[in-house]
């Protein structure tokens, strides 16, 4: 198993929901520290609105559910030289399934933007990064995927996929010089997840904490960056689980 040290400087870096959120916080970090950043979202208005915060960083519009933007996005990156794959891209919406499939189908599609779309994207991207002499790739699931929000239900269970899929990517790649890290935010008060901000808590974070965290861990190499309370989330036991569950879906 290769073990060489992830830089955080020095890279090219391809973030997907770059243009709000945890994706323009972790673009920030990221040009800041002088890497080459390329974002890309599905709305242009929110990509011109980043550049004009981000001077120097390229932008794409792309919607990652559909199979020829992922292309565009490729090609892209490949000219750029692109080392670095953030997943950060997703969506959340409620949905009761006590309606069958009316809720379902009543908007966007939850699996295919925030898993199917991005274990193809992945797949598509790791024959480039082989080819690098450091590489990595950052899957940003959920707290939820520990501890699911029952109204939010496609989602958490997307998010919980993405932490499986990671661990098995992680191990898949383990002989490559590809790092596979996973960053596990709690609730994020300044995101646009459900297409507007969210409210604040006191359990909640900004994107920009959440960012901090995530460059800290790259650094330091560790592979689950657990954020907030997710952490003891991770070590809990099937009870303290079970009990955080019971309180949260009341």
């Amino acid at each position: 198993m290769i073990v060489d040290w992830m830089e955080v400087s020095g890279n090219v870096v391809a973030i997907t929901g770059g243009a709000t959120g945890i994706g323009l916080a972790l673009a920030q970090r990221f040009a800041s520290l002088g890497n080459r950043v390329l974002i890309c979202g599905r709305r242009e208005y929110k990509l011109q609105e980043a550049a004009a915060r981000l001077p120097g960083v390229t932008s794409i519009q792309c919607d990652i559910s559909k199979s020829a933007d992922r292309e565009s996005l490729w090609r892209a990156a490949s000219e750029l030289g692109v080392n670095v794959l953030i997943n950060n891209a997703g969506i959340q919406r409620g949905i009761d399934l006590k309606n069958g499939l009316d809720d379902m189908l009543s908007g966007e599609d939850e699996i295919e933007t925030n898993l199917t779309a991005q274990v193809r994207l992945t797949a598509s991207f790791i024959p480039m990064l082989m080819g690098r002499e450091t590489a990595a790739i950052v899957n940003v699931s959920s707290g939820l995927a520990i501890v699911p929000l029952a109204r939010f239900p496609l989602y958490c269970a997307t998010k919980a996929a993405m932490h499986s899929f990671s661990i098995s990517l992680r191990q898949q790649l383990s002989p490559t010089r590809i790092k596979v890290f996973e960053l596990l935010p709690p609730t994020v008060y300044d995101t646009e997840l459900k297409g507007e901000p969210m409210k604040r808590t006191e359990w909640s974070l900004s994107a920009a904490e959440v960012a901090d965290a995530a460059m800290t861990g790259i650094a330091e190499d560790r592979y689950e960056i657990a954020v907030g309370g997710v952490a003891k989330w991770l070590s809990a036991t099937k009870e303290e689980r079970d009990g955080i569950f019971s309180g949260m879906n009341r």
